[in-house]
């Protein structure tokens, strides 16, 4: 015997029939295996196709409900100011009367800008009106600058148009008068 060799070859006859139902079951087991492999295949393809389909439906139902939502958005805020644009159209109507109470109607003007303001308010924005506090170029637009002998320099003095805050970010910036100090040629006190 060589060393190569094993000792089962030689010592066991040939059965007849043997070799010839080896590659029959080695078929037999590709055949299987190769089906099964295919099932596979079909089935992962398929859950692929349904995973694309539901991330494709989940993308267009996120850009409808974003859609949505920016147009709808500003739907609370609309509500809260409808009862003062009713008290506006209110006091037009009062205005045009012959008999017109200016008072009366300078009461009604100003409660309906009293409501303009609590319905911004609930909805996170509040004024700047900055008269007598430090010139912030972060929040005020300095529109000229005056003497005044009751305002130290670089403080507001006047507020002409009032800014806005939207929930602590700036929306319009307050249009003031800064104050440069006392007059030139007047004593200091």
């Amino acid at each position: 015997m060589r060393k190569h060799e094993t000792p089962d070859a030689h010592d066991k006859p040939a059965q007849p029939g043997a070799a010839a139902e080896q590659p029959v079951v080695e078929k037999k087991d590709a055949a299987e295996e190769l089906a099964a492999a295919k099932k596979q295949a079909a089935d992962n393809l398929d859950r692929y196709l349904r995973a694309s389909a539901d991330l494709e439906n989940f993308r267009r139902r996120a850009v409808r409900e974003k859609e949505e939502l920016r147009l709808f958005a500003v739907s609370g805020l609309l509500e809260d100011l409808l009862p003062a644009l009713d008290n506006l159209a209110l006091a037009l109507a009062a205005s045009k009367q012959q008999n017109a109470d200016l008072k009366a109607l300078a009461q009604g003007v100003e409660l309906a800008q009293q409501q303009l303001k609590a319905a911004l308010a609930a909805h996170g924005m509040t004024e700047v009106n900055p008269i007598g506090q430090p010139f912030d170029p972060h929040q005020h637009q300095a529109i000229s600058h005056q003497a005044s002998p009751n305002v130290k320099p670089e403080h507001v003095l006047t507020v002409v148009r009032t800014g806005y805050l939207l929930n602590g970010r700036l929306l319009r910036p307050a249009s003031v008068i800064v104050s440069s100090g006392k007059p030139v040629g007047e004593p200091a006190a």
